[in-house]
Formats: structure tokens, sequence, C-alpha cells
């Protein structure tokens, strides 16, 4: 198609406004394809700054950046104005060090991970890979630590570990999340299958009883959120010290340091967990949820909050 040239001038000036850009569908933070939080995954293992645009908001860049760089598919990362390609080369050119050359950055430490395959896994995994010759296994992990296996054609090239007599091919971000992982086999109440323990993954979101919350807000030890809106709060609210989401106190709050202790509350529970699980995802590791909510804090803690 041809280019509107106002269209083609509007992705010039992005282009030259930023030196790294990634065209995708949705945010960094909320992906809205596998391939575009493929890339986004890659960036943020490497750790370059990157603008992006979402071309699921605007149809008309959505369209007119397939034509400007005669590339057909979203995402499309661009480096100094120019193409380098979809999620699959960004990938391959991410694993193989040549990403990081075009950015300026250091090489990559291709060191593979540590991992440990129990047998009662490896005689499962093997039983696999025996149905598909000159495949091997590969374990991706994403930023929010969720693994997946798949059987993909053997480099030889790839970041690859071994235990216990089976190989397992990494890409470059999943080889640094998979140190120390332990693979097994399990078949119990947990249900039949792989079940694989990543020491490096955030612990799940705990329960804080609000006797305790309370004690540890007064003593400096964990940061309360009160997750409700402001009438809410209106309504009924801690004596104690606490933080919320209204105009920039969610983005204040996810720019602290990943080990900072919340310890999130509401009315009964139910938004406060969903809150806490929501920055548990983007990699806080230490993160309560406040049983039983301000109900619960007005019948332990403080009487003379109200119930409403």
């Amino acid at each position: 198609m041809s280019l509107d040239p106002a269209l083609r001038s509007r992705i010039e000036s992005l282009l030259q406004s930023n030196r790294v850009v990634l065209f995708m569908k949705g945010q960094p933070g909320m992906p809205q394809c596998g391939f575009s939080a493929k890339a986004v995954g890659v960036l943020d293992g490497l750790g370059v700054e990157y603008a992006h645009v979402n071309v699921l908001a605007d149809q008309d860049i959505r369209e007119g950046i397939k034509a400007y760089g005669d590339w057909p598919t979203i995402p499309q990362l661009y480096i100094d104005g120019e193409l380098v390609g979809g999620s699959d080369i960004i990938e391959q050119l991410a694993n193989s060090g040549e990403l990081s050359g075009l950015l300026g950055l250091q090489a990559p430490d291709r060191t593979p991970p540590k991992i440990t395959i129990t047998p009662a896994a490896v005689e499962m995994l093997k039983g696999a890979l025996a149905d598909a010759p000159g495949a091997s296994l590969a374990l991706s992990i994403n930023a929010q630590f969720q693994p997946n296996f798949q059987l993909v054609p053997t480099d030889p090239n790839a970041i690859a570990a071994e235990s216990n007599g089976l190989r397992v091919q990494f890409d470059l971000s999943s080889a640094r999340r998979a140190e120390g992982v332990t693979i097994d086999w399990v078949d119990d109440i947990r249900g039949r299958g792989l079940a694989i323990d990543n020491p490096n993954a955030p612990k799940p979101v705990q329960e804080l009883a609000v006797r305790e919350a309370a004690d540890q807000v007064k003593a400096g030890s964990v940061i309360l959120v009160d997750v409700r809106p402001a009438d809410e709060r209106a309504i009924a609210s801690v004596n104690v010290p606490f933080r919320h989401f209204d105009g920039n106190g969610r983005a204040d709050l996810e720019a602290l340091p990943k080990d900072t202790a919340l310890a999130f509350l509401c009315h009964h529970g139910g938004r406060s967990l969903q809150a806490a699980e929501q920055f548990r995802a983007q990699g806080f590791t230490r993160v309560y949820n406040v049983t039983g909510g301000i109900d619960a804090w007005s019948d332990e803690v403080d009487g003379s909050v109200p119930k409403y």
C-alpha cells in the first residue's frame, strides 16, 4: 500500500525521537498478543530503555508501519531508525548476542543455568523425546516466572543445561530465570505431571492478620496500602499510616524496590488480594493480603473504625 505523506512523517518523527522503538499490540506491562509479549520479554530482559507504540490504539499506525518497513506483522522493533524485525528475529538476535551489539550493550551472559531434573522426570521427558527425533526439550520462563515446555529443533548453539543425561535448551532471559530450578514428575494430590520449583520466582501472596499488620505498620516494617477508592476510605479508615492508589499512588508504589514489604487492605479482603497478586506478578517478593479487610480491623484492632 502507498503511505500517506502525513503518516510517513508521523512515523519518522517517532523513530527520530527515540533510538529504540517497539511497535506492539498493547502496553509493555500488558501485551495483547503472545508475539508482543515475547518481544517485550526480550527487551526487558536486556534492561534496555525503549519507546513503545500501541498499534491497537492507532489504526493508521497499525497499517502504516507495515507499509513503512515492508513488514507485514506486529510487533516490529526499530533501532536507530532501522527495522530489526519481529518477535522471532528479536529473540534470535538476543540469543546470539547480536542484539546487545546493536544496542551498544555488553555481551550477554550465556552461562547455562544449573538445573536439577529428577530421575522420574527424566524418564517421562525422554519418553516424549523418543517420539520426536532431532528435537530437544526447551524451557521458557516468562517475566511472571510462568514456565513453558516445548519440543523444538535441536540447536547446538543454544544455551543448554544438562541434568541426569537430559539436555534442555533456554532462551537468554529464561536461562537467567532458571538458575537453580528443580524439575520433578509428580503423581499425587497436586495432580499428575511436571512440577517446577523455581527459587527465583516471587513468593505467593501471604495472608497477614490485622493485628500483626497493625503492629508491623507501626514498627515501620511494612507499607500498608488501602486499595479502596476515596469515597470508601472516607466512610472508614485505619488510624495508622497507609498509602493508596489515588493519583500517582499506584505508580509510586510500583517504582519501589522489589523487596519492599507491602500489605494490601480493602473492605473484606477480595480486592486487596487481587491487587497483591498484580504486584507479585511484577516481581515484588514480600507481598501480603490483610485478612478480613477493614471489617476485621474494626473487630480486632480498633473498634472506633465504622463498619459499612
